[in-house]
């Protein structure tokens, strides 16, 4: 069956959410217009207003409404420590851990030359104007442990090294509470590699 042209928009619309394939586009496209129109309304309100207030910080990139985040504008928060995360849902992880009380560099990505993403799409000028800035004494490389994240954290380390900051990598391995026959073999390679003395 094909839909009404507005319905086809709107479903194809939601399907650019991570993770909403065509039935779940679809599934909700149908609730916001059949009964959840009010809510449909307050989506919409929400989205225009985001759009036209939220941008990047100025120092950071993260995602606010005022020129300097909440995080870059306290002066409660370490200036000497850098931590590099891939994405505005990373700075909220960490901050939820309550164990880090520097500032955060956000990349919005990792580099991938196969998608056209290069230094300069991730932030690299501005990266290293940070580093330039003299406050910054440690970079925690934070990003994720794919091919990718790692080739990230490498190729900014190296930015780091130039300019002699220390530069630190997050460690990754076993779980709190995980079970060892559970983990995959890259998990435990990496926490083999990756082990401390006790």
């Amino acid at each position: 069956m094909q839909h009404a042209a507005p319905l086809a928009k709107l479903i194809d619309a939601l399907r650019t959410l991570p993770g909403v394939g065509p039935k779940t586009a679809q599934r909700m496209a149908f609730h916001l217009l059949q009964g959840g129109r009010g809510g449909a309304r307050t989506l919409a309100d929400a989205l225009t207003t985001g759009l036209e207030s939220i941008h990047r910080c100025r120092r950071c990139r993260m995602l606010t409404d005022t020129e300097l985040c909440s995080i870059c504008g306290s002066s409660s928060r370490d200036a000497s420590l850098l931590c590099v995360v891939e994405s505005p849902a990373d700075v909220v992880a960490v901050e939820q851990s309550g164990s880090y009380r520097g500032r955060y560099f956000v990349l919005h990505g990792h580099l991938s030359p196969l998608d056209g993403v290069g230094p300069l799409e991730i932030g690299a000028r501005e990266f290293e104007a940070e580093l330039d800035s003299g406050e910054v004494r440690e970079v925690i490389l934070a990003t994720n442990p794919t091919v990718e994240g790692e080739a990230t954290a490498h190729f900014l380390g190296e930015r780091a090294a130039e300019r002699k900051i220390q530069a630190s990598r997050i460690a990754h391995g076993v779980p709190i509470g995980g079970e060892l026959e559970y983990v995959d073999g890259g998990t435990l390679a990496h926490a083999f590699a990756g082990r401390q003395a006790v």
